[in-house]
């Protein structure tokens, strides 16, 4: 009896399971799935490989949704906006490269002091007239034409005092007078001393200073000499001549051409005194003497001559 009741109990579900397929027929690739839930024996005529293909088929449709990943992608793409953001950055190096702080740097060399002169085209010497006054009397006066030379291996050149742009300054005392000679470019000072005991009054010291440039920069030239014995004359005389050139030291010289001066002693109309003339000026008469000493000896020699001839032409002669 239990058998017959397990039987038909098969039978039924067996009807039921057929009747539910038929009912809800799956496609032909969701048979495993039947196979799966059935109790009973699997169908060795409906097994099929086909059961992969489908769990295949479906990893492959639904995989293509990560292809829509390229969202991200893209915004890996979009992140070059900070790269573009860096690459506007040379805002600060133009910054940095503009000329405002150049342009007020260069503005600064108009407070600069302006450039040294540049040497004044040679010009000719002119004679200036220099006089001190003491007591509203003429002390001291001069006429000359002066100018500094550089001559070393280096620089060559020469400065020329302008008598219209030079004023003579100084004083004189009881036996010493002092001519400065004042110009743009410095001074030159002449210190004379009159010797009551030598009769004679001279320059015993000499200096001058100058800024100019002898060459293409501005420089400095001073020289002094503080024991010197020149432009000596009488007291009450001028001294003359008419070129000298004195050495100052270091390449410098001071050359006095048509040089005429007098300190003390000027007569009552405020004139030069008797000339007392430099040696160079001084006529020689060494030479005058020599052709006539030489003159003479060859007329002696003729005379010696003529005599002698004579005598023995006389000699020749027999007296009748």
């Amino acid at each position: 009896m239990v058998t017959m009741k397990s039987s038909l109990l098969l039978l039924c579900c067996a009807f039921s399971a057929m009747a539910l397929a038929q009912v809800n027929k799956p496609p032909a690739t969701v048979t495993p799935a039947k196979e799966l839930t059935s109790k009973g024996k699997p169908d060795p005529t409906r097994e099929y490989t086909t059961a992969t293909p489908v769990s295949t088929t479906v990893h492959i449709t639904t995989d293509p949704a990560p292809t829509s990943d390229p969202a991200p992608s893209t915004n890996a793409t979009t992140d070059p906006a900070p790269s573009t953001n860096a690459t506007t950055n040379p805002a600060p190096v133009t910054n940095a490269t503009t000329p405002l702080p150049a342009t007020n740097t260069t503005s600064k060399p108009t407070d600069a002091p302006p450039p040294p002169p540049k040497p004044t085209p040679p010009t000719s010497l002119r004679v200036g007239n220099y006089t001190l006054m003491k007591d509203k009397v003429v002390c001291l006066m001069a006429q000359m034409a002066l100018q500094i030379r550089l001559m070393t291996p280096k620089v060559n050149g020469t400065f020329v005092v302008q008598p219209n742009k030079t004023k003579a300054a100084g004083g004189c005392q009881e036996s010493t007078a002092d001519l400065t000679l004042v110009f743009q470019e410095g001074f030159i000072t002449f210190m004379f001393n009159k010797s009551t005991s030598e009769n004679t009054v001279y320059v015993n010291a000499l200096s001058f200073n100058i800024s100019y440039p002898f060459s293409t920069a501005n420089g400095q030239y001073a020289a002094s000499n503080q024991s010197m014995h020149n432009f000596a004359a009488k007291i009450g005389h001028s001294y003359s001549c008419k070129s000298e050139s004195l050495y100052m030291g270091n390449g410098l010289y001071l050359d006095i051409k048509q040089d005429r001066m007098q300190a003390f002693n000027l007569t009552m109309s405020n004139e030069f005194g008797i000339t007392d003339s430099c040696v160079a000026d001084q006529p020689d008469y060494r030479v005058a003497i020599a052709v006539g000493i030489t003159l003479l000896v060859l007329i002696l020699v003729v005379v010696v001559v003529y005599f002698l001839g004579r005598r023995r032409r006389t000699d020749g002669y027999q007296s009748l």
